[in-house]
């Protein structure tokens, strides 16, 4: 080994004894059994449902007080999970029992009591010291005690002498939530997120909020993430698509309050144009209301009528500038007959349902007016100087890749393009001929230099271009669909030109050979490892399985966003994998708060779908690995203490 690598090692192990001790230490995390997984997909900023998915442990926490208090619940607090309840909703839990319990000082102590034995149950499986470092920094050396009173003979008094004290100082509540945090934190050890944080909901500024805090989070980027990515760029085609899909689903408190983007160009523009246009097809869906920015639902739709032909003549000059991309389909401005308000879309003429174009020309449909530019160059100075935005994006960067293989399993968003054939598809991108595995990291390498270094990018043409792309291109990994039919939603009534059939990868990824064939050109051995995919929601209701090629392929986007939730019949999948079994959590909707102060938790329905054939521990996991690599190291320190070539020093 070498010798310069191992006098690095020796100052942080400066003789045999702190070596020996560390070696020790690994060798015994090896041993213990791994830690719990949990892959999610498609949040599309369903942030109070999304964190509480994290907090419930997807129904674990339920369960875990079934198996630690049985028959200690009494049957009121056994009907609706009270004690559940706490560890999701703290506070408002909090506040309503200060109103209901007789003697809530004593609620305070039992609930304590209780929350500790939920910890210890949880944290079984990690040491101590990874405890400790989960414990809240104020009070992690009374946790750890209590968690670790063994005594049987004098834990009862020691548990009663640190818990009036608590109580007495007048902290309970505090170390209540801090406690019920604490839950949610040992249950999950590890999260990840396979895509489509951003659009339709109304706080994907919070998701991201909370998982920055998170202890160890990792994403797969989807096509609703990736525009994103583009739109921190500056890049126009991303900002035009991200604002119109935003402002039409009614999200202006995220915009405007969340992210500081100055909307005001935008709708004095619209205000303008469209002052006398009732914009009926562009009026947003309003699934939530906003509480900081309440926009008029008129101005809402002027605005969205305004952007969105915005979109379609900037998106008209980068198909222009990108034939490489395939898009010639989807410039549509110049299959208008502004005259008799039709349109002609693959070979079929349509009445428009909206014919007012007043910033359009017909001789030239996708100039840019000057007025428009001023706008858009309005709005990517408000992209490019959201600090809150851009340090959102930056740990989507850090934390997140294409595609991620982690413990045999491969983890993508979207799909790994085949040829009808069932093939892998060889993809143009930049004059580069790719396919399979190294499409995935050719992209993955391209996006990051488009956002950190555009100098050095091989993209042509304006930086985050290839964001773009990635979000409605055919040929994308992350859309795979022929065509992203926005225009003909929004001006053609015939819904069968809204129409977008998928690529051939999700016909063939019902077979297990398929999915086998992935997995080895990724480098994983397909007898044993899986896929977990997102992006195309599950129709549970028409009796599609989120299981598929015989059990190699795991799609998880089961509808956590409101609006897939009457497609897909349930609101989302969690996909759990701990030492002892692969399993599934469907969810029911999320109800909220209610004004009253309780709130209805669903129980979501857990099921196995693969139990290990031994209990699964660190040492055979990818942390063991590397801890393996770390003992190696630390032996040859040893060795080299012993034998004299590095002194020890004390």
């Amino acid at each position: 080994m070498d010798e310069q690598f191992l006098r690095l090692l020796s100052k942080e192990y400066p003789n045999i004894k702190a070596a020996s001790a560390e070696i020790i230490n690994l060798s015994a995390i090896l041993a213990l059994p791994k830690g719990t997984e949990y892959f999610l997909s498609d949040l599309h900023g369903e942030h109070e449902a999304f964190i509480h998915m994290i907090k419930s442990a997807s129904g674990v926490i339920a369960a875990k007080i079934d198996e630690i208090f049985g028959d200690d619940l009494t049957e009121e607090e056994r009907e609706i999970y009270k004690l559940a309840a706490l560890v999701y909703n703290a506070p408002a839990e909090i506040r309503r029992r200060k109103k209901t319990e007789q003697d809530f000082d004593q609620w305070c102590r039992k609930t304590i009591y209780q929350l500790i034995e939920i910890c210890k149950s949880v944290s079984h499986k990690y040491t101590r010291k990874k405890v400790r470092r989960r414990l809240p920094e104020y009070a992690d050396y009374s946790m750890d005690e209590l968690m670790h009173a063994y005594d049987e003979e004098n834990r009862s008094r020691y548990y009663s002498e640190i818990i009036n004290s608590i109580v007495e100082c007048g902290v309970a509540e505090d170390y209540i939530i801090q406690a019920a945090e604490t839950v949610s934190r040992l249950a999950v050890d590890r999260l990840h997120i396979i895509g489509d944080i951003f659009d339709r909901g109304s706080h994907p500024d919070k998701i991201m909020d909370f998982l920055m805090e998170y202890h160890d989070v990792d994403f797969q980027w989807g096509n609703h993430d990736i525009v994103w990515m583009g739109a921190a760029t500056g890049n126009w085609a991303c900002i035009a698509n991200v604002l119109r899909m935003n402002i039409s689903y009614n999200n202006f408190d995220m915009l405007e309050i969340g992210y500081g983007i100055n909307l005001r160009p935008l709708a004095t523009f619209a205000q303008k144009f469209y002052g006398d246009d009732p914009c009926d097809a562009f009026k947003p869906h309003i699934i939530e209301k906003n509480v900081y920015d309440q926009v008029d639902e008129s101005l809402a739709a002027k605005m969205n009528k305004a952007i969105s032909i915005l979109q379609f003549k900037i998106e008209g000059h980068r198909i222009k500038n990108h034939p490489e991309f395939h898009l010639e389909g989807r410039k549509l401005l110049d299959k208008i007959d502004y005259e008799k308000g039709t349109i002609v879309v693959r070979g079929e003429t349509y009445e428009l349902k909206d014919k007012n174009f007043p910033t359009v020309n017909p001789e030239d449909p996708y100039d840019i007016t000057p007025e428009e530019k001023e706008v858009m160059s309005a709005l990517e100075a408000a992209f490019l100087q959201s600090e809150k935005l851009q340090r959102h994006i930056r740990f989507l960067y850090s934390h997140g890749a294409m595609y991620t293989i982690s413990n045999g399993n491969l983890l993508y968003h979207g799909c790994i393009p085949l040829n009808e054939d069932g093939t892998f598809e060889e993809c143009v991108i930049n004059g580069k001929t790719v396919k399979g595995k190294a499409l995935m990291d050719y992209l993955d390498d391209q996006v990051r230099k488009a956002y950190f270094n555009p100098v050095e990018s091989e993209e042509v043409g304006r930086g985050g271009d290839l964001m773009w792309f990635l979000w409605l291109g055919s040929n994308s990994p992350l859309f795979g669909k022929d065509q992203m039919t926005t225009f003909e939603r929004c001006f053609i009534a015939d819904k069968k030109t809204h129409k977008e059939h998928t690529k051939p990868y999700y016909k063939y990824r019902d077979s297990r050979e398929t999915c086998e064939m992935i997995l080895e050109e990724f480098g994983l051995d397909p007898k044993k490892s899986h896929i977990l995919n997102g992006h195309v929601p599950v129709k549970i209701k028409d009796g599609e399985s989120p299981v598929k090629g015989d059990g190699k392929l795991f799609v998880i986007d089961g509808g956590i966003s409101k609006a897939y939730q009457k497609t897909t019949g349930i609101a989302g999948y969690t996909f759990i994998f701990n030492s002892r079994f692969m399993a599934l959590s469907e969810h029911k909707p999320y109800e909220p708060l209610k004004e009253d102060g309780t709130q209805r938790f669903h129980r979501p329905i857990i099921r196995t779908v693969e139990v290990l054939p031994e209990r699964m521990n660190v040492r055979s996991s990818d942390d063991g690995r590397e801890l393996e690599r770390q003992v190696e190291n630390l032996r040859a320190l040893v060795d080299a203490y012993r034998k004299g070539t590095i002194k020890e020093s004390y």
